[in-house]
């Protein structure tokens, strides 16, 4: 299993598959139907006042019912589906079979699918929208699926002996609060591994959408939801109760014809902005210029466009009496200045 304290993995290029496009006004935003149905921001939690509270969850609870429900969900499922494997990678990493395992953000089961019997005996997936866990892939696990809010976990405390997250946790509030309800719940000696979006993701478009909205309209508006820095997780995991830490970065390249069919795509993982300050249309104008600057910045030889995913992988374990202990202080043997003298005798002998 990584044991590291911060690594970073190559990046790796992920194959979008081929999908209609079409003309796309809103980024990261809900169908014009849907979007009327979302409800307006709650007292004291305007557009301008996101700081506490900046996502608006009921909102993002429609966007992913509302992509759930599209005629082939599993189109826009290739990034989910590939971070769920190596999240899946990670559990396999620990040889033991968990006995019971949830699923915070669970969406469409993306980790179960690749998880076995003999390492999850019974999976719990939870998640906000439930049109994803109606619709979720089978896997030959025993499930069972709960309706909840991952900033609220419906269970008693020491319950689990293992949590899973697959690119979830980033559009939670309260994201201290949802790290100690997970660890919470899980059993001493239980562990958590975890994945969620990092600060660098989208920055081709971010830029973009900011160059063209300058040129265009004098100003930019943020369009691109906020995300936590690599920094910071290692010291929320620790104050939430976390230990033997392990926090490592990875990014994921995908490829598409252009600006409008990475929105496209976002809008079918259920990925839409949901930010209280989010600005929902953008003028065509201003559309089409971003189009043409991302094109010109960013764009390949073969006239497709790369979207950038970086990805925040993290595991933690739940304190537990038999777990190693670091050596106490001053208790070593050998000291580091007899190195030298060990590496001198060695290379006598090879002699």
């Amino acid at each position: 299993m990584r044991r590291g304290a911060c690594e970073a993995e190559p990046m790796r290029g992920l194959a979008r598959p081929a999908l209609r496009a079409r003309w796309c006004r809103r980024l990261w935003a809900l169908p014009a139907r849907a979007a009327a149905a979302s409800p307006a921001p709650p007292t004291g939690a305007s557009p301008g006042s996101g700081a506490l509270n900046p996502f608006d969850r009921r909102l993002k609870r429609k966007q992913k019912n509302w992509a759930a429900l599209q005629p082939e969900p599993a189109k826009c499922d290739y990034l989910r589906e590939e971070v769920g494997g190596r999240i899946a990678d990670r559990v396999f990493d620990i040889t033991r079979t968990f006995p019971l395992a949830l699923d915070v953000g669970s969406g469409r089961g993306y980790i179960a699918q690749h998880l076995t019997k003999e390492t999850v005996e019974k999976l719990i997936q939870v998640d906000i929208a439930e049109n994803a866990l109606k619709n979720a892939i089978e896997s030959e696990i025993p499930t069972v699926r709960v309706v909840a809010d991952e900033e609220f976990l419906p269970f008693k405390e020491d319950t689990f002996d293992l949590v899973v997250s697959s690119l979830s946790l980033h559009w939670v509030n309260d994201l201290p609060k949802a790290f100690k309800e997970i660890h919470q719940v899980l059993k001493p000696d239980g562990v958590f591994i975890g994945a969620m979006f990092g600060g660098d993701t989208l920055y081709e478009l971010r830029c973009s959408l900011q160059l063209a909205e300058l040129e265009r309209e004098g100003g930019f508006s943020p369009h691109v939801s906020p995300f936590t820095a690599v920094a910071d997780l290692g010291h929320l995991l620790s104050r939430a109760g976390f230990n033997t830490l392990t926090v490592d970065t990875d990014e994921i390249q995908v490829n598409y014809p252009g600006l409008f069919e990475v929105m496209e795509d976002l809008q079918g993982m259920g990925e839409s902005n949901c930010s209280w300050n989010r600005k929902p249309l953008l003028h065509r104008e201003t559309m089409l210029a971003a189009a043409a600057i991302y094109q010109e910045m960013y764009g390949n030889s073969d006239g497709s466009v790369p979207a950038t995913f970086q990805i925040y992988y993290m595991i933690g374990w739940k304190y537990h009496e038999s777990q190693a202990k670091p050596a106490q202080r001053g208790s070593a043997t050998v000291s580091f200045g007899d190195l030298s003298k060990i590496e001198g005798l060695l290379k006598r002998g090879k002699k």
